[in-house]
C-alpha cells in the first residue's frame, strides 16, 4: 500500500500530470494494483469534451507508465533522481474498451514482464468497476540525463 504521499516521493510528476492517486497493492517485481479517481476538476476536461467529459486514451496510457515506474523503482529499490528519467520507449497493443468519465475510479494492474538493462516491458490494463477499458503492452526505459 502505498498513500499520494509516498507516491509524491517515488515520481516526478505533479498536479495536472500525476495520475495515481493510491496504490493498493504491489508484488514486488511482479505486478501493482492502483487506483486513478476521475473527477469533473480534471483540467483536460474543458476540452476533451465540452458537451460529453471524456478521459483522453494517451492519459490512460499515462496512469499506466506511472504505475509502472512506481512497480519498477520497487523492484530495484531505488528512487527516481534528478539526473535520471524514466521515459516511455513503445506502446504496443494498445486497445481502447470504453470510455472513462468524471466520477469513474479507474483501477491500475501492471505486470512485470522484464526488465534488463534498465528497458522495462509490462503489461497493463485498467478498468471501471471490473469493466475493461484499456489494455497495452508497454516499454520504458529508465536513463541518465547529463
Amino acid at each position: 500500500m502505498m498513500d499520494i504521499h509516498k507516491i509524491l516521493k517515488q515520481l516526478p510528476h505533479r498536479y495536472p500530470f500525476l495520475l495515481v492517486d493510491r496504490v493498493l497493492a504491489i508484488d514486488k517485481g511482479k505486478t501493482i494494483r492502483a487506483i486513478k479517481n476521475v473527477t469533473i476538476n480534471e483540467p483536460f476536461f474543458t476540452g476533451h469534451f465540452p458537451n460529453r467529459p471524456v478521459m483522453p486514451g494517451v492519459l490512460m496510457l499515462e496512469a499506466l507508465a506511472q504505475a509502472a515506474a512506481l512497480l519498477a523503482f520497487d523492484a530495484m529499490d531505488t528512487s527516481p533522481t534528478d539526473d535520471m528519467v524514466y521515459y516511455f520507449a513503445g506502446i504496443d497493443g494498445a486497445r481502447f474498451k470504453r470510455p472513462v468519465e468524471p466520477g469513474d475510479q479507474l483501477t491500475l494492474d501492471v505486470e512485470m514482464l522484464r526488465m534488463k538493462a534498465g528497458i522495462f516491458k509490462f503489461k497493463a490494463s485498467a478498468s471501471v468497476a471490473g469493466e475493461l477499458a484499456v489494455e497495452a503492452e508497454l516499454t520504458c526505459a529508465m536513463r541518465k540525463i547529463a
